[in-house]
């Protein structure tokens, strides 16, 4: 039977524009979490008996509205430490979400393409959302910004499986659960699948896969739970203090407030000693000033650190001479308790136009986005601080969102993840809150405790079961002080990586393929 392919109208737009909605408005900013277990289902329905064209046109509108709305930090951000007005600042957002919504796209043409079976729905639809979700993680430097799985960072139980297939295997979940409610809807409102009748059975099946699975998951994460919980109390443990300098960023690189931003993180590390930490961490940049090079302002850093007596990690832009070239780096010291440098980190994935400008030797009128960061080179994705026999994987700012980087720091020895960063760019928007809970990923992944120190917040100690131990709010002078567990096994996460992802963008293309060599075969067989 010939399925007449349906036009696009108002009303698929209209569901497809909700699905937009409901995915941002399950991320942390509005965080209706739960929205993520049907936010699809308006965009599924609206794919019904389109052709494969409008399919991706359709799924690209989903995703516009999806990332504007997700991304809309961008024009702000843009405004007030940008060379751009307004009209450029949306048209640069409009570019960079048209880019994202591509990967949307791709997934409606996808479902429109390929003859999927009411039966093999429930698992082709999630392999082909994962495939895309990881295609868009890697390409083009990769942005896994808010996945589908991140909208679950506070469901412990669920997020538990991260240790062994990463986020992907929440997003999976998801997935799964938004075919259920599919096949629900249209055995209610008595439709068609693909010219097949929904009855009960396919319901049944549907519901017994997603029980299955959900209770795989659960009963993994409360196992994993009641397992490591006894592991991390009985782990050893440093006792480490986080500032928040709370470092307004208009004033930041002023000149005239370098020595005021260095004596508000004295006296907050002051005030902390009084914990008696063992390290004290400061955030991303904390130090306004080529820490290293410019010499009067090193020393005076350097000489208090030495008058506390407690190590201290600090960041700081540097740069050191390399051949005939001066090489620019975002870069996080280690200074001893007697004020000598004992290690540094140089970050190693960069801001693409805010800390390097890609393809400049090709289109060289490319120019940074914001004013204030130097055009830096990359360090060694995975390099490691050493401290006290113990290693430390070092996450400046946006490196905490990529898996990979603290995977390679754990494969690398690192007992303990620190991610220092500056979100002040970002004032009050969702971005702070949205960065903070990727941090739980990480400590999941890798099973490792994450410290985490921001100049504006949110600041935090995260223990290798995912649980916020303690945070600060934004915008605040604020000081805090933790036992934090140095563990030392690797996860299947940690030693295999994104496997699962890999098999499902896999799945996705053979399918693909396959589809397309059935439709070359029915057009050769003879009628």
């Amino acid at each position: 039977m010939i399925r007449i392919k349906q036009p696009i109208n108002m009303g698929r737009l209209a569901l497809a524009g909700f699905s937009g909605l409901l995915l941002s408005g399950s991320f942390p900013g509005i965080g209706l979490d739960f929205m993520a277990w049907f936010a699809l289902v308006p965009l599924l329905i609206a794919l019904r008996d389109l052709s494969a064209f409008d399919g991706f046109r359709l799924g690209v509108f989903c995703g516009l509205i999806h990332y504007l709305s997700l991304l809309y930090w961008f024009i702000p951000f843009l405004t007030t430490y940008g060379p751009f007005p307004v009209i450029l600042s949306a048209g640069i957002l409009l570019l960079f979400c048209s880019y994202l919504s591509i990967y949307m796209g791709m997934f409606g043409l996808m479902l429109c393409w390929i003859r999927v079976s009411v039966f093999s729905l429930i698992l082709i639809m999630p392999a082909i959302w994962v495939g895309l979700e990881y295609l868009r993680a890697i390409l083009l430097s990769g942005y896994p910004w808010e996945l589908l799985g991140h909208t679950q960072f506070n469901k412990l139980h669920l997020i538990q499986i991260s240790d062994i297939v990463g986020v992907y295997g929440v997003s999976f979940l998801l997935a799964v659960s938004n075919g259920l409610v599919l096949v629900l809807y249209h055995f209610m409102a008595k439709n068609k699948w693909r010219g097949q009748k929904l009855v009960l059975k396919h319901v049944l099946i549907y519901a017994s896969f997603f029980g299955i699975l959900f209770s795989l998951v659960w009963s993994y994460g409360q196992w994993q739970i009641g397992n490591l919980s006894n592991k991390i109390s009985q782990a050893p443990s440093k006792k480490i203090a986080i500032v928040q300098g709370n470092v307004d960023q208009t004033l930041k690189w002023d000149r005239a407030y370098q020595l005021t931003t260095i004596k508000k993180y004295i006296d907050l590390s002051r005030k902390v000693s009084a914990n008696d930490p063992e390290l004290i961490v400061w955030p991303e940049t904390s130090m306004p000033f080529y820490f290293g090079g410019q010499m009067p302002q090193t020393r005076l850093v350097l000489k208090n650190i030495q008058s506390i007596g407690v190590d201290t990690l600090l960041g700081s832009p540097a740069y050191s001479q390399e051949t005939d070239t001066v090489a620019y780096y975002n870069r996080v010291f280690l200074i001893d308790s007697n004020g000598t440098i004992s290690d540094d980190y140089n970050k190693s994935h960069l801001v693409p136009f805010g800390e390097y400008v890609p393809f400049k030797r090709w289109i060289p009128f490319l120019g940074k986005m914001v004013k204030h960061v130097g055009d830096f080179s990359t360090g060694v994705a995975g390099d490691t601080l050493t401290w006290r026999q113990h290693k430390i994987g070092a996450l400046i700012c946006y490196e905490l969102i990529f898996p990979y980087l603290a995977r390679s720091a754990v494969q690398n020895g690192a007992h303990l993840l620190i991610n220092v960063t500056n979100d002040a760019w970002y004032g009050r928007t969702s971005v702070p809150y949205q960065h903070f809970s990727l941090a739980i990923f990480r400590a999941i992944e890798t099973r490792r405790a994450l410290v985490r120190s921001a100049n504006t917040g949110i600041s935090g100690f995260i223990d290798p079961l995912g649980r916020i131990v303690s945070q600060t709010a934004l915008f605040e002078d604020a000081v805090l002080t933790q036992d934090v567990p140095l563990m030392g096994d690797q996860t299947l996460y940690v030693k295999r990586g994104d496997f699962f992802a890999i098999a499902c963008t896999i799945a996705g293309l053979i399918l693909i393929l396959y589809e397309h060599i059935q439709r070359i075969q029915s057009i050769r067989k003879p009628s």
